[in-house]
């Protein structure tokens, strides 16, 4: 019995609770008054009189329930909020008065009596010229200066072109390294006044790339300069070391415009004025200061720029477009390879390709010195597919050291090269007939030199000339000797100069060596056994030109590559590639 009654129990109960929902759902969406089964006629109700009929409790007999006549019955605040437009009102049995939409949505912030409130845009910059508005965050410089250099961009509008279309190419990269340092979008316009986005840019005092570095200040910041490359020139390389210096000189200064200064001036020239304004009772702003009139002008120029891009319909300038991508791709090499093999599988010129690779200027990229070089985006992929596909051989260039001192005619002899080619492919002067020991060329790949070039070489090479060349490197005189060493395990610049009879600071000129180079173990140094007293004055006077201040650079900016002063030609030597060369330090 026990079981059949539970039986009937859940039966009913299966048949019933759908029943009594139904009727609920029902007299919810019965009309006000409805929902007891009683149907009232009432003469007027407020806005009081609704709220009041929805405090009641549905329980209560409608005798027993609280009635307000009026509006100042209800509690305090309850006739301050009338019914929302737009919304109509329904009743039910259990006091509920849900709120129904009853006429149009309406935008937000688009009701009677609102008021709009500004916010940051979250659209896609539809240009790098946009991206680079919304970023400019440096103080802005209203002088007669600025206005000059503007005028001067903008009553040339063909140079400007040509500067921007050249920094299409590696504008999108400088900015989004910016941005990812949280820098002021200023800091990518430094190209247009140091080197006008010419990546081959070098000025009289050999500052060179993109961004004019110095010899000095390039190795400062680990920029190789060697007989194969010079990583002033490299984007990446060089880009990333630029911002470096910049956040440096920020941090030291407090202030951008300083900071500017400094990049063009030196910042120890820039300290110096300022302590001098000081004891002077004088400002030490950037307009306060003394100084060259190229640094006067520095900032003024980067703020034209600036308003270029601005508001160039002010101006009534059109500026190329530059899209917000980027216009290249990395590609990491494990082999070294011959620049021609590149732009033949990549399908791009050898012209464009030195565009994107300005440090590469030798027919050869040693993998072990520069493991990553860029080519145009789509063509990267294709270069990629097309190299695992290649069969033939990768490099047919390689580097030979000197293993003794000779002419450059007999090198060439031994490589089954002729002379012309041989100092074509190694930048030797004309009036350089003598190689010494140690030297490093560049050779066909054959037979015993089929091997990739060792880390050593690809950092450390140079080509060392006899002193017919004239340079200010140490030279050795007739019955010297020169000879390599290899650093063994606790050798340092002392224990090897005592070794071998010389001074630290000839082993570390002749090897191009930082004063607080580490050695490493299996790195291979120069060493001249009879270099005199003389040549120890030498060194020193060949870094000097190095060292100069960075007040003595010209702008690349108005220069034309073609207008580069003859006193040019010797720093492109092989010496002087060798006077700004530095052995792999790690």
């Amino acid at each position: 019995m026990t079981t059949i009654a539970h039986n009937l129990a859940r039966s009913t109960l299966r048949f019933a609770l759908p029943l009594a929902a139904a009727l609920w759902l029902s007299a919810c969406a019965a009309p006000s008054g409805l929902g007891t089964g009683q149907s009232e006629t009432f003469p007027h109700r407020t806005a009081a009189d609704l709220a009041a009929q929805t405090s009641r409790p549905a329980s209560l007999p409608r005798a027993a329930q609280p009635s307000h006549s009026s509006a100042a019955d209800l509690p305090q605040g309850a006739s301050e909020h009338p019914s929302q437009p737009g919304l109509a009102q329904s009743g039910g049995s259990l006091g509920l008065r849900p709120l129904i939409p009853s006429g149009p949505l309406l935008a937000l912030g688009s009701t009677p009596g609102s008021t709009s409130v500004a916010v940051a845009t979250l659209e896609a910059p539809r240009d790098l010229w946009e991206r680079m508005r919304r970023s400019f965050a440096m103080p802005d410089l209203d002088t007669d200066l600025v206005r000059q250099h503007e005028q001067w961009h903008a009553s040339r509008p063909q140079n400007l072109e040509r500067m921007v279309q050249r920094s299409s190419k590696y504008l999108f990269h400088i900015v989004e390294e910016a941005e990812r340092r949280g820098l002021p979008m200023e800091v990518a316009l430094v190209p247009f006044i140091e080197s006008a986005f010419n990546p081959q840019a070098v000025s009289p005092v050999r500052a060179a790339g993109l961004w004019q570095f110095m010899p000095a200040t390039g190795r400062s910041f680990d920029l190789m300069q060697n007989a194969f490359r010079d990583d002033r020139r490299d984007v990446l390389a060089s880009t990333n070391a630029a911002l470096d210096y910049l956040e440096r000189l920020h941090r030291m200064f407090g202030d951008w415009q300083l900071a500017l200064a400094a990049y063009n001036w030196g910042n120890g020239n820039v300290q110096r004025a300022i302590r001098a304004n000081r004891a002077a009772g004088l400002g030490t702003s950037y307009l306060d200061l003394r100084m060259p009139n190229e640094t006067r002008n520095y900032v003024p120029k980067l703020q034209a720029i600036e308003n270029l891009i601005r508001d160039p319909q002010r101006l009534g300038v059109t500026l190329p477009l530059i899209g917000n991508h980027p216009f290249f791709d990395s590609v990491t090499l494990e082999r070294d390879i011959d620049v021609a093999l590149v732009a033949e599988l990549a399908d791009v010129s050898i012209e464009n390709f030195r565009q994107l690779n300005p440090a590469h200027d030798k027919p050869i990229i040693m993998a072990a010195g520069t493991p990553t070089i860029l080519l145009p985006w789509d063509n990267a992929l294709t270069f990629q597919q097309r190299l695992r596909e290649h069969q033939g051989p990768w490099a047919t260039w390689t580097a030979w050291r000197v293993p003794e001192s000779m002419s450059v005619a007999a090198a060439a002899q031994r490589h089954d090269l002729s002379e012309t080619r041989l100092r074509e492919v190694n930048d030797i002067p004309r009036r350089s007939s003598q190689l010494r020991a140690g030297s490093t060329l560049l050779v066909p790949r054959l037979g015993s030199h089929a091997a990739d070039v060792p880390e050593h070489i690809a950092d450390g090479g140079q080509i060392l000339l006899g002193r017919d060349t004239g340079s200010a490197s140490s030279n050795p005189a007739q019955g010297q000797r020169s000879s390599r060493v290899t650093v063994r395990s606790g050798d340092t610049l002392s224990s090897l100069a005592r070794r071998h009879s010389v001074s630290v600071a000839n082993l570390r000129s002749w090897n191009q060596l930082r004063p607080n180079a580490t050695l490493r173990v299996g790195q291979v140094l120069l060493v001249q056994r009879a270099a005199s007293n003389r040549n120890a004055s030498a060194a020193p006077a060949a870094r000097s030109s190095a060292s100069r201040p960075a007040a003595q650079r010209s702008s690349a900016a108005s220069r034309a590559p073609s207008n580069r002063p003859t006193a040019q030609a010797p720093s492109r030597s092989a010496q002087a590639l060798a006077s700004q060369s530095k052995v792999a330090v790690r």
